[in-house]
């Protein structure tokens, strides 16, 4: 299913220009998000990664330490809201947990399809990396020097079936927005490009357009084991478990206001999750099946 998320915030940011004063008014309703009885990527999910152009090693370590915390079992609540409390909401959803195991990486730092990628290149870099049958999940990263079709323009990313068949597994798009549209695709970190102008949160793993990749592949997983092959939960308008959710980071969030989240005393960086390696994270709302809200961290 396309990955609308971005979009949504286009719409969110321009309301808030408008004005929300009488929408906070009125009382929120319950979000509906129907179950089309398809198949869900429950028990233990491969997530094979594929880096397309130059990521350093910092950043691939943000990134891979982020996917390692979805599933840890290390005990980190004690000191916060934790990655894996924030992906345990994935457990309401119709079958139980998803546990993901990292499989195997590519590395594609010589740009073989070059800089401006049209979108069946995407399914088909994920398709270099195979194994873990219809359960699993190949992520394609882009770095920020590479351009992808619809990028900035009405996504960030997206998600799908690597084939026509289910069998060989989902993939995961996700681009580097730095230098092309952060304030896009790396809000809150970035001032927005369109709406109100507050000043931008500070990222806390100190990298814009990589802290921007963690929300979008965030957003994207989740929708994915939720929503893998367009038969699983959705609403009405094709959003998904996260994307319904967004420009939610916190509680008292509002359209171009990401919430009330916790601020590293050191940095001043915003988060709302800790992860493995001490890392710090901040990560979208989730519909809650249990409540038929969106549901943040803090």
């Amino acid at each position: 299913m396309a990955y609308a998320y971005r979009f949504a915030v286009l719409l969110i940011l321009i309301s808030a220009t408008l004005g929300f004063s009488s929408a906070a008014l009125v009382e929120e309703q319950p979000l509906v998000l129907k179950y089309h009885n398809g198949i869900l990527l429950k028990g233990n999910v491969t997530l094979n990664l594929v880096w397309y152009g130059k990521f350093t090693s910092i950043q691939r370590a943000i990134i891979v330490d982020f996917i390692r915390s979805l599933s840890s079992s290390a005990t980190v609540a004690a000191k916060g809201p934790s990655v894996a409390s924030w992906w345990k909401t994935t457990e309401k959803y119709k079958g139980g947990s998803s546990k993901i195991v990292v499989g195997k990486q590519l590395l594609l730092e010589n740009y073989p399809l070059g800089k401006s990628l049209k979108s069946p290149y995407l399914r088909a870099l994920s398709g270099k990396l195979n194994g873990g049958g219809v359960r699993s999940i190949t992520v394609v990263l882009t770095a920020k020097d590479v351009a992808v079709e619809g990028f900035c323009m009405n996504r960030c990313g997206t998600h799908g079936a690597k084939a026509r068949s289910v069998d060989s597994g989902a993939y995961v798009w996700v681009g580097n927005s730095e230098t092309q549209c952060a304030g896009y695709c790396a809000w809150p970190f970035r001032q927005p490009m369109y709406g109100p102008q507050s000043p931008p949160l500070i990222a806390p793993n100190g990298d814009v357009g990589v802290d921007g990749m963690i929300i979008n592949l965030a957003t994207l997983l989740v929708n994915t084991v939720t929503n893998p092959y367009k038969s699983g939960y959705f609403t009405g308008g094709n959003q998904e478990a996260v994307s319904v959710c967004t420009g939610m980071f916190g509680s008292g969030s509002y359209p171009g206001y990401a919430g009330r989240v916790l601020v590293d005393k050191t940095t001043g960086a915003s988060y709302n999750a800790l992860g493995l390696a001490g890392r710090k994270y901040l990560l979208p709302a989730m519909w809650d099946p249990e409540t038929s809200k969106c549901k943040s961290l803090v």
